[in-house]
């Protein structure tokens, strides 16, 4: 399926844009079509290139959640729900959206316990979470409903050559296959972990197998969730349930008691099979290790397994090309950071494009795309390392070492300013 299928870059959009300059961006997923939104926001068009098909969908769809237990989810920073505010998205996205009112931290067969509150830090809520399905069904029909968007599926990119502009070769696979080009100012990479375009421009990188896998998943309890988010860390690794919206209305609401939540289960990779294969087991060892918090665990969904592994693109501006997304930071989920640190790289690279195009000059300036990594650079080492604190100093079996991360937790707890100031990281207000 092709739509707006116009494969001159030099007409797409133009009556409606304010630039002639052209932005390619390679794979469809969240983050590209967040990525092309925010720069239609600011009048710039570009074409979208996604290697799967797009399913069939319209703005009349049935809209109920289909598969109730059945899904995999996002956590939504703060910073992420102001950013799809911004371009006019959130009201679309939000019956679907679970707000978080409150984070409980704590270790199993531990004394260390912690807990954010959104009236304590004075803010409406941490963040909201979502199935990725409707999020992803949202920005799609946000996309093809826009005119400065043009969406391309079932290509598959095969080259990528720069001289005073970008040049990208795909194959695609309409009613027969055919190669096509198409040529830009700029190309942004958002094509995942295993990036094509990235491995085209021979951009290495560093990779870290933290031999866990993450069983992901819904399950139902018989407490209501009440807006809280828990962290728990057992000795197999860091654990999740987090608030979602019941079968049918909006999460935000007070009235409605919510019974549905997300998990993220970590083990050490080759146990997972066990986790996904029988749910009684599944449910007796979530209970074990959450004890009552969370209420008795009744019912649990289809589960998928993901292994964890840390992959960082050794550059992310290339000439021309910028790597983005999954393609420049694959990173553990122990604390939700991973879209969120995705969401404000777009949301960065397509200010300084608005901007580049309000004086006039080149969005696809090469020195323009380092400045942008540069700019970047910081935010994203401070996530990566504070995951992977949280991943090693949890799962480490040291007495001493565990002693002290559970005083950590309570100092944390207990200590005046060290919350507002944690809190503001991990909902993306300061980076």
């Amino acid at each position: 399926m092709m739509q707006n299928t116009d494969s001159d870059l030099s007409n797409v959009g133009k009556k409606a844009a304010i630039t002639e300059q052209q932005v390619l961006i390679a794979g469809g997923g969240h983050v590209g079509l967040s990525f092309a939104l925010l720069l239609a926001h600011h009048g710039i068009a570009s074409t979208l290139l996604e290697k799967m098909s797009y399913p069939k969908i319209s703005p009349n769809d049935d809209s109920t959640r289909s598969h109730y237990l059945d899904s995999r989810n996002t956590a939504l920073s703060r910073r992420t729900v102001q950013i799809y505010q911004e371009i006019g998205l959130w009201d679309e996205l939000q019956s679907h959206a679970c707000r978080i009112d409150a984070v409980q931290i704590s270790e199993q067969g531990s004394f260390g316990r912690a807990q954010l509150n959104k009236a304590e830090e004075q803010v409406d809520s941490f963040g909201q979470v979502m199935e990725n399905a409707w999020l992803g069904r949202k920005l799609l029909l946000a996309a093809q409903q826009e005119p400065l968007i043009t969406l391309i599926d079932n290509a598959n990119v095969i080259d990528v050559q720069q001289t005073d502009g970008v040049t990208l070769s795909f194959s695609y696979y309409g009613e027969e296959e055919h190669e096509q080009q198409l040529q830009a100012s700029v190309l942004v990479a958002c094509d995942g972990r295993d990036s094509t375009v990235r491995q085209l421009l021979d951009i290495g990188t560093t990779t870290y197998d933290y031999q866990q896998t993450a069983i992901v998943g819904v399950v139902e309890t018989d407490k209501p969730h009440e807006h809280i988010a828990i962290e728990r860390f057992s000795p197999a690794g860091p654990l999740a349930v987090l608030p979602l919206t019941d079968p049918e209305g909006d999460g935000n609401n007070d009235y409605q008691n919510g019974y549905r939540r997300s998990v993220v289960w970590v083990c050490p990779t080759g146990e997972e099979n066990k986790y996904l294969d029988d749910d009684a087991h599944f449910l007796a060892t979530l209970q074990q290790a959450f004890g009552q918090r969370a209420g008795k665990f009744v019912a649990a969904g289809r589960r998928g397994a993901y292994p964890l592994t840390r992959v960082l693109a050794d550059k992310q501006a290339d000439g021309r090309c910028v790597i983005m997304g999954n393609a420049a930071h694959t990173l553990h989920p122990v604390a939700g950071q991973g879209f969120n640190l995705c969401m404000r790289d777009a949301h960065v690279l397509a200010q300084m494009m608005s901007a580049q195009v309000l004086k006039g000059a080149d969005i696809g300036d090469p020195q323009l795309l380092k400045r942008y990594e540069k700019s970047r650079l910081s935010d994203q080492k401070r996530v990566i390392r504070f995951c992977d604190a949280v991943v090693h100093g949890f799962t480490h079996p040291n007495p001493a070492v565990k002693l002290a991360r559970n005083v950590a937790l309570v100092a944390f707890d207990k200590l005046p300013n060290i919350k507002p100031l944690v809190a503001n990281y991990a909902m993306g207000l300061k980076s």
